[in-house]
């Protein structure tokens, strides 16, 4: 608890400013218990770090690495909680971390770009004969490029062997495909695959992974070449290959050479499969040809491929971005009617398009459709009516269904947080400056870092407003965050 210009704060006092309304996301009757995990993510969010440890002890609970990787991942956008949570359990008399619940612990520890904490538990996993495995060391390199450190990551993978992980061929795909998912695919040919292809017997797995990087920016001449490359070599394309090369065109926007690709897919023989089709339709879908994808869609049909969930995501996705909304729910119902579950993206499209068109109501209806069909709202979906309701100025529902967020336990990330502050400078209120200060405080302690004009906007809000006192304690936090403040100008 803060307190925040001579009163007293918690995130649940935001609801003290604002008058509570209905946005269709509310429930009758007594509210349902939360599952095990559910109730211990939000037990660790309320329980002070130092009494953390002893709390979670007499928690009456079965410790399972299961159930402490669930409560990892809903903790997921609050690291440093996660962290508490999973170092104070390593104290429990009875129960000891799985090597699963340290690689999640290492991801996160990666994310928060806290690497003494990361190599501290590489170190832990060892002393215990636990890994790290290939596993461990995936996420790792993952998080290091990520963070904008890929010649680091190559030297990691390098020095496995140093903690007892061998490098292998599955080892050197995994590094190949964290450089290329990241678009940095020069980097794993001139550094690695050119190299070491001979040394790691390189297969098709190898060469799909460089072909879909060269495909990723856009450059499918290169593509080609490692294609012909794998026929020299005595390694027959997978259907995975020409997959791969059928959405490169598509993503560079050869539409009509995609097309040609598909045509000799089909000519040769070539047994196409429910992913060809849906990367066809979406492809279609995407250049604004919606006759065509619809027509590709009726055709895989025909030819007696099923349609996967992905591939009615794919043309709900396109219905709604190139065609009508109304059509793209008439896809869902016939989705529905023919036996598929849809899942949290099938909901996440058809909600963003129904935002866009400002219908709103009919967007928070189907948000509480997805219980029916075992899948929760998620931060994205959050995220999107959040934003599309400040657009409509919608402020007092924005924060109602950001309080909806919370509780049902699906933790802000730091988009949610920069939605919401920009929202309160819609109306310039003086309770809107005083929302915005507090949300960035609890943007600053659950270790998201606020661009510095996002500090700088705030605190002039809180000034011309009248709310002097807590602007000067932004400042300090401003500067304990190493976004030094400058001069003011009112």
């Amino acid at each position: 608890m803060l307190i925040v210009a001579n009163r007293l704060w918690s995130p649940r006092s935001i609801k003290l400013l604002v008058k509570p309304i209905s946005c269709n996301l509310t429930t009758t009757g007594s509210p349902p218990q939360p599952p095990p995990d559910a109730a211990i993510a939000d037990l660790v969010l309320k329980t002070d770090s130092q009494t953390l440890t002893r709390t979670l002890e007499k928690y009456p609970v079965q410790w399972t690495p299961d159930l402490v990787d669930r409560v990892l991942k809903i903790l997921w956008n609050h690291g440093p909680k996660a962290l508490q949570f999973f170092k104070s359990l390593d104290h429990h008399l009875t129960y000891a971390h799985a090597s699963s619940s340290f690689d999640h612990a290492v991801d996160i520890a990666g994310r928060l770009r806290d690497y003494k904490t990361l190599w501290t538990l590489v170190a832990r996993m060892r002393t215990r004969r636990l890994g790290p495995n290939p596993k461990t060391f995936a996420i790792i390199t993952e998080r290091y490029v990520a963070a904008g450190k890929p010649d680091r990551a190559i030297k990691i993978f390098f020095s496995m062997h140093e903690q007892g992980c061998v490098q292998d061929l599955n080892s050197f795909n995994t590094i190949l495909d964290v450089l290329c998912k990241s678009k940095r695919v020069e980097m794993a040919d001139n550094k690695l695959f050119r190299v070491f292809r001979g040394r790691f017997r390189a297969d098709t797995v190898s060469y799909n992974i460089m072909a879909n990087g060269w495909c990723l920016i856009k450059r499918t001449p290169k593509a080609l070449e490692v294609l012909k490359e794998m026929a020299k070599r005595g390694l027959n394309p997978t259907m995975n290959t020409y997959n791969i090369l059928l959405k490169g065109f598509f993503r560079a926007g050869q539409i009509k050479e995609a097309w040609e690709f598909f045509l000799q897919m089909k000519k040769r023989k070539c047994e196409i499969d429910v992913v060809t089709y849906t990367t066809v339709v979406h492809g279609f879908g995407v250049a604004g040809e919606v006759r065509k994808a619809q027509r590709v869609f009726d055709e895989m049909i025909g030819e007696g491929v099923l349609p996967s969930v992905a591939t009615y995501n794919a043309f709900i996705q396109v219905l709604c971005k190139k065609d009508n909304v109304d059509n793209a729910i008439s896809a869902f119902e016939e989705m529905l009617r023919k036996g598929y579950m849809p899942n949290s993206t099938t909901y996440n499209v058809l909600i963003r398009g129904l935002c866009h068109v400002g219908r709103m109501k009919k967007a928070m209806e189907f948000m509480e459709r997805m219980k029916d069909h075992e899948c929760e709202p998620n931060v994205q979906t959050y995220n999107v009516v959040i934003r599309y309701l400040r657009d409509a100025e919608e402020i007092e529902k924005s924060l109602n269904v950001f309080e909806k967020m919370r509780d049902v336990n699906c933790l802000p990330n730091l988009d949610t947080y920069n939605i919401l502050i920009s929202a309160m400078f819609v109306r310039k209120k003086s309770d809107d400056m005083l929302v915005a200060g507090k949300l960035l405080i609890e943007m600053v302690e659950r270790e998201f870092l606020p661009r510095k004009f996002t500090f700088n906007r705030v605190l002039d809000g809180l000034f011309l407003t009248g709310n002097q006192d807590f602007a000067k304690e932004i400042l300090i936090l401003q500067s304990r965050c190493g976004r030094l403040p400058r001069r003011l100008q009112l």
